[in-house]
């Protein structure tokens, strides 16, 4: 029987790939953003935003699932609570978070967690690793000057292809007893950024020099980008990992029925980014 599901954040480097996903497997899916671009002609798009909880509303009619992804400031501070309020109130029974493994080794607040899987809803938490598009950051100083630039280049963190991500989420989204699940999912090994910098030199076919960052510099980059909070602990993870955010999860084989995707196939598939 066919789901209709809903995706925010559908223009991302996860939700676009779970759009596509849950379109491929002949589901009916809405595609929500701040700003539709670029989605499948077959998905249904609605612009909303999470930080305005009735603005989903109309997205969420007569439907059966929503894939809940939300900005790096929910995770310094957003609430979900008024939106999965409006989610309970329009008759949807299925919730998934895609939430970040951070939340587990508790470097990052629960609170998102807590609100999904308190909601009554049918409720699974997806706790994804550092994400191997994180390297696309890189892409303008590997096309000017082929070099990488990152701080603790070689601590190895076991990160995760978003397709890998949108995959698994898509099995949990048409699947059923994932209901009260926490699933964390990684990449098939860990790698450190200077092996990432030769992966991406593997892959355009030309060396890329690593030069590596103090955390003060990494900070001030990254500041730009995030709120201070989650930029701490970020660079806490990088720097000094827990045997727990080192270590390689199952779960991505599990859900979808084949290995992760290892950093050097994404490497090899993003490679005209950096060239």
């Amino acid at each position: 029987m066919t789901k209709k599901i809903v995706v925010t954040g559908a223009t991302g480097n996860v939700g676009s790939h779970l759009v596509q996903a849950l379109l491929d497997a002949g589901e009916e899916v809405t595609a929500v953003a701040r700003r539709i671009v670029g989605t499948p002609p077959r998905a249904h798009t609605v612009a909303a935003d999470l930080a305005d909880p009735p603005s989903l509303k109309p997205a969420l009619d007569g439907a059966d699932a929503v894939f809940l992804l939300t900005a790096a400031g929910f995770l310094a501070g957003g609430d979900l609570v008024p939106v999965l309020d409006v989610v309970r109130a329009a008759g949807v029974r299925q919730v998934v978070l895609l939430s970040s493994q951070g939340v587990g080794t508790g470097r990052h607040p629960a609170h998102l967690e807590a609100a999904v899987l308190d909601s009554g809803l049918e409720a699974t938490v997806l706790r994804g690793s550092g994400f191997a598009t994180n390297a696309l950051a890189w892409a303008a100083s590997v096309r000017a000057d082929r070099t990488v630039a990152a701080p603790f280049g070689d601590v190895a963190l076991p990160l995760v292809d978003p397709h890998d991500i949108a995959a698994s989420a898509a099995a949990v989204l048409r699947g059923s007893g994932h209901g009260g699940r926490t699933y964390v999912l990684t990449g098939p090994r860990a790698i450190t950024p200077r092996e990432q910098a030769a992966a991406i030199g593997a892959a355009i076919g030309e060396p890329v020099r690593f030069v590596e960052q103090t955390r003060e510099q990494a900070r001030a980059a990254m500041l730009a980008m995030l709120p201070a909070p989650v930029v701490e602990s970020t660079l806490d993870i990088l720097g000094a990992p827990t045997a727990e955010e080192q270590q390689v999860s199952p779960h991505v084989g599990e859900l979808t029925g084949r290995a992760p995707r290892d950093f050097t196939e994404w490497a090899a598939r993003s490679a005209a980014a950096f060239r």
